[in-house]
């Protein structure tokens, strides 16, 4: 590793094959969570095994039955296993659970997902704090029910977890060719049906007791009044971009000195979502209803501005029928979604964190695109190739938005 003024230099050849000298530079320089660390240096330490290698199906059925075996204390069965489609980072499959249910009371058969990581991902991201950010949402916000977790990957190729399956659509019928939730139009009838849903649901999620809740072991909680936690979260992106970054974009460099200089102090600590947005909801088309929130693995906890700006991202919005209004996630205009949050939630939407967190978003969506996707395609670490090269494309667009963003935002 060579120096060069304050930097050190991370060579292509350090980043492919990391030693642990070149693992532990980087962590000095970025401090993290303490799972985001586990999770980062893991997947460094993974790049000297082999890239990703298919795996069928039989053997993710052999694992999740020991998995579930080794926690329900007895024999259950698994059938008709099958892949389940959608999401850009996991792999998935739908299967039937034979088994005597939590209790033990009787035989039961449920829809089960299971839910494991490939041998390298757009977004690297804890087991452990997907598993227990579900659980400490359960009856407040739809969302899968989460059962199991294989953290360590004892049973599965890969850290993984098991939870029950939640009915609906990700996509419209008349409006089903989009990618991940990008630009989706859901179309004003059915798009005033879900806003109420979407802001009432956010509202909810950022106002949970969070120092009431149990189980949330493999989050550091933040404190009122401080900045630290928000700069340990830019920290970990900065940390992902000199891990992963196959270019330079010195503009990246300059966003993330201002947001660490720039870090508000928190005034309310929530539980952030992280990736709140259109693609990552499941709705009933015919009843107009959100039926569950998914994709929980970048949630922290944090600043509600964090998920109010991301919503309103311009990969996720689109202009109304009107060709003016940009809806934010497809639902309604950010000064809309502001208002609404602020009536349902009863906390403040502060412009100024709202501008700080609308460059955070840009930056964190440029550094998983160009960073992190171009990552896992080069090193052929996904099973979705097709899908991370788009994505990556993607990114390009976001570097130029977060360049006029900043300097709207500096001037």
């Amino acid at each position: 590793m060579s120096q060069a003024g304050e930097y050190q230099i991370v060579t292509e050849k350090q980043r492919r094959l990391p030693d642990e000298e070149t693992i532990a530079s980087i962590r000095a320089r970025y401090p993290v969570e303490a799972e985001h660390d586990a999770v980062y240096s893991r997947k460094m330490r993974r790049r000297h095994g082999p890239g990703y290698q298919g795996v069928t199906l039989d053997l993710l059925v052999e694992g999740s039955k020991a998995l579930i075996e080794s926690e329900v204390g007895g024999a259950v069965s698994i059938e008709n296993a099958r892949w389940l489609s959608g999401g850009a980072s996991k792999l998935q499959v739908l299967f039937e659970l034979v088994w005597r249910g939590e209790n033990g009371a009787g035989e039961r058969r449920d829809t089960m997902v299971l839910r494991m990581e490939p041998a390298a991902s757009v977004t690297e991201s804890s087991r452990n704090r997907e598993f227990e950010v579900l659980r400490a949402v359960e009856g407040i916000i739809p969302a899968p029910k989460p059962y199991w977790v294989d953290a360590d990957a004892k049973y599965l190729p890969y850290p993984a977890m098991i939870y029950d399956f939640v009915t609906g659509a990700a996509k419209p019928s008349y409006d089903s060719g989009k990618v991940s939730g990008l630009g989706q139009n859901f179309g004003p009838e059915l798009r005033t049906k879900l806003a109420p849903d979407f802001v009432r649901m956010l509202a909810a999620l950022h106002t949970i007791d969070v120092s009431s809740l149990d189980g949330l072991e493999h989050f550091e909680r933040p404190e009122v009044g401080s900045n630290a936690s928000v700069i340990r979260q830019v920290n970990a992106y900065r940390r992902v971009w000199e891990e992963d970054r196959v270019e330079e974009e010195p503009l990246l460099e300059v966003v993330y000195r201002w947001l660490v200089q720039n870090a508000p102090p928190l005034d309310h600590v929530s539980i952030v979502h992280g990736d709140y947005r259109s693609g990552n909801f499941l709705f009933d088309e015919d009843a107009g209803r959100i039926t569950a929130w998914l994709d929980w693995e970048g949630a922290t906890l944090g600043d509600r501005h964090q998920d109010l700006t991301y919503a309103g991202m311009p990969s996720f919005s689109h202009f109304a029928e009107d060709d003016s209004t940009l809806l934010a996630s497809g639902m309604m205009s950010e000064p809309d979604l502001y208002a609404a949050y602020e009536k349902a939630s009863g906390l403040p939407v502060d412009p100024a964190r709202l501008a700080y967190y609308q460059i955070f978003n840009r930056y964190l969506l440029c550094v998983l695109t160009l960073a992190a996707s171009a990552r896992a395609s080069r090193i052929g670490g996904t099973h979705q190739d097709v899908l991370v090269n788009y994505v990556v494309g993607v990114g390009y667009v976001g570097l130029a938005d977060l360049h006029e963003a900043f300097l709207e935002e500096v001037r």
